[in-house]
């Protein structure tokens, strides 16, 4: 597995174009690895995400793959084709550190949802819209999401000093966006805290696989960083 990451010029009408189509991205994206690569295996599949720097002064894409990419199509088209460089790195040294026990900082955007259930004392929902797909839209619905599914994706959300979930909503959306005659509506939700990993091969493929929905929308990559408070 490798880990990668490139700075987006939000200058550009291109890296602006990419950035407000998580489609366009996601094809951007495949189009680093050769037609033939493969996509997902036993390690894991193709995850990325975007991350905006403090003070809106530029823009990181992260990029997790089973295989080495090739950004140059992406620095020609919306980095710094003067200066064409991006950092890839093998994610196994990281990979094979992961611990029971261990604690890191961590950082994801993921797409908080559920699925439309029945109304109780009712056979079926007026609507219509039992068993769609529904976003959550209250941090603390999304924030309850991510603890919900902590364990079985191998880690535990720890406590703040006043006992709560250490964990916070940086940025909540709802995108909508083409994908061909159809519009696609998204609700994504930043987060960033510390964990306690409970289970380190459910962690690793945590790491490799993601978490939740729409991983082909920039969802789903969860990455880590050494916990300062340890």
């Amino acid at each position: 597995m490798f880990i990668s990451r490139i700075p987006l010029n939000k200058a550009r009408y291109g890296a602006r174009q990419l950035i407000s189509s998580p489609y366009k991205l996601h094809a951007a994206v495949e189009c680093a690895f050769p037609p033939d690569a493969v996509r997902k295996n036993e390690e894991g599949r193709i995850l990325w995400r975007l991350d905006a720097l403090m003070n809106d002064k530029g823009v990181w894409l992260y990029v997790v793959s089973p295989e080495k990419p090739d950004f140059m199509h992406l620095v020609e088209q919306a980095g710094w084709p003067l200066q064409a460089e991006w950092e890839t790195k093998n994610y196994a040294p990281l990979l094979n550190r992961i611990a029971k026990g261990q604690q890191w900082c961590f950082r994801l955007r993921a797409n908080p949802s559920r699925k439309a259930s029945e109304d109780k004392g009712r056979r079926q929902r007026s609507d219509g819209i039992v068993g769609k797909i529904q976003g959550h839209v209250t941090a603390g619905q999304q924030v309850q999401w991510l603890i919900d599914r902590s364990v079985s994706h191998g880690f535990t959300i720890l406590e703040n000093e006043a006992g709560q979930p250490d964990v916070v909503v940086k940025e909540r959306h709802k995108e909508q966006f083409k994908r061909g005659d159809a519009t696609v509506t998204l609700v994504t939700a930043a987060f960033e805290g510390r964990l306690e990993v409970t289970d380190a091969k459910l962690f690793r493929e945590t790491l490799c696989r993601g978490i939740g929905r729409a991983k082909g929308f920039g969802c789903g990559l969860l990455t880590v960083a050494p916990d300062t408070k340890e």
